[in-house]
């Protein structure tokens, strides 16, 4: 038994606080756990008067989308979360998605703005739209632009968009001719022709870098989101936590993360301030500009300034960031890439460190486009390759956990019961048969919705 401690044992047998629901996931030693927890419910009743009626209600998590707006908004329909206008209609339900919304796919854009408008319209009602920050997100952010396509861009443009391009090739040749020892420098010369420039620019490549800047549409939005979230005893985040950064606390890692954010936006500003870069430069032009700085300095060919130095130097270790390195929680692929004997005590210490019961996770898209549990069911790998024209093979899929003990893998074609701890679990992985219940509605094409709660109730049987 994994969950060595007492209080991990009273943790899973307890509906935790406000809108949660309860997660009967108690492991033996049963008698002790039902027993510590009729102690607790009756000193309970006798200080805090009759207990609030227990909660049924229905999370619902999807991966990553990468502007992937019809399947995302399929699933959603299909999970009975949204309408055929979508509006929201998911009335109470939890709906998490844990990253990796935009870049690759042809509507960025509108997967941002269908977040956007569910967020306001469940909070109307009394559900929750939960959006964290996957790789993807901090990149854009940051000026990554790797995974930025041509048609990204152009969704950003508008009439004014080549006045805008020429205006930034104009600064640009104004920058490069005042920084001529500093160009001189470069391990990679920067564009040198104005073809060459607009071909790398395209129109609304500026929109685009203005609407993630801290005060632009997007980026305002992505600042407040936070890098984890723990919700009924399940962590939820885009990666993974390592088992490094399980040393610290779920609120010190968002914590670090927007601090880290904070401290990028920060230092853009400076070295805009002082003409050392151009707001529109991406991350890797920015490197590169500083890196040559630091050389020319070093040369003398240009005045030495230490304080700028120091703030370069500081900077240009944003490589090791929480929000950026490779096992940080926006990265780490570890509970895909373990074996199972690896795996499974490394997550059984995380869960330990969070008295978590399970952990839920996007980034590695699985292989067959099918959520996968692993380790004992602990970890659920969610990210099935929803943008199916990158990712061949690959399905939009929701997980959908409930109050009773279930969870079901949501597919636009069926449904799988993957734990159901009110009767058997299937093993590892465990595939089912797909009973959609009652609630049916159609939707476009041969998409059948169900609402969440008859995801829970559906009488789905495991795979025989």
């Amino acid at each position: 038994m994994r969950k060595s401690s007492v209080y991990g044992q009273i943790r899973q047998c307890l509906a935790i606080g406000g809108r949660r629901v309860r997660l009967p996931v108690c492991v033996s030693p049963r008698h002790a756990c039902v027993s510590i927890l009729l102690i607790l419910v009756s000193v309970g009743s006798a200080l805090a008067g009759p207990a609030p009626p227990e909660s049924r209600e229905t999370l619902i998590a999807i991966g990553d989308v990468h502007g992937d707006f019809d399947n995302f908004a399929a699933i959603l329909q299909r999970t009975g979360l949204i309408d055929k206008q979508y509006h929201w209609i998911g009335g109470k339900t939890t709906f998490v998605q844990v990253g990796d919304l935009l870049d690759r796919g042809p509507k960025p854009r509108e997967v941002m703005d269908l977040m956007i408008s569910l967020e306001k319209d469940a909070s109307q009602v009394g559900g929750q739209v939960v959006g964290l920050l996957g790789n993807h997100e901090m990149m854009n952010m940051m000026g990554d632009l790797r995974y930025v396509t041509a048609a990204n861009y152009a969704s950003f443009a508008d009439a004014n968009s080549e006045k805008r391009q020429k205006a930034a090739y104009d600064d640009y040749v104004k920058w490069s001719g005042s920084h001529r020892s500093l160009v001189a420098e470069l391990p990679q010369p920067m564009e040198l022709t104005e073809a060459e420039w607009m071909v790398r620019h395209p129109p609304g490549f500026i929109e685009q870098r203005e609407a993630f800047s801290p005060q632009g549409e997007y980026g305002k939005w992505l600042r407040g989101k936070s890098a984890v979230a723990e919700i009924n005893g399940i962590i939820f985040l885009h990666g993974g936590i390592s088992p490094d950064v399980a040393k610290m606390k779920i609120d010190a890692i968002n914590s670090q993360i927007r601090s880290e954010i904070k401290e990028f936006d920060a230092a853009k500003q400076y070295l805009q301030n002082e003409k050392l870069i151009l707001p529109f430069f991406n991350l890797q032009e920015i490197a590169s500009v500083l890196q040559a700085e630091i050389i020319a300095e070093r040369k003398s060919n240009v005045p030495s300034n230490e304080e700028r130095q120091v703030k370069i130097l500081d900077f240009l270790k944003f490589n090791d960031w929480l929000s950026v390195k490779e096992d940080g929680p926006l990265w780490f692929r570890g509970y895909d890439r373990w074996t199972d004997e690896q795996g499974g005590p490394q997550a059984g210490k995380i869960l330990e460190a969070y008295q978590a019961a399970h952990i839920v996770v996007g980034h590695t898209v699985q292989k067959g486009g099918r959520i996968r549990p692993r380790f004992g069911n602990e970890v659920f790998l969610i990210d099935t390759g929803m943008l199916s024209s990158y990712y061949p093979g690959g399905h939009p899929s929701a997980l959908g956990i409930c109050g009773n003990g279930k969870f079901v893998a949501v597919y636009l074609d069926q449904q799988v019961l993957l734990i159901d701890s009110t009767e058997s679990s299937p093993k590892n992985g465990g595939l089912g048969e797909h009973s959609d219940g009652g609630g049916k509605a159609t939707v476009a094409g041969d998409v059948t919705a169900l609402s969440p709660g008859s995801i829970c109730s559906a009488t789905t049987a495991p795979l025989q």
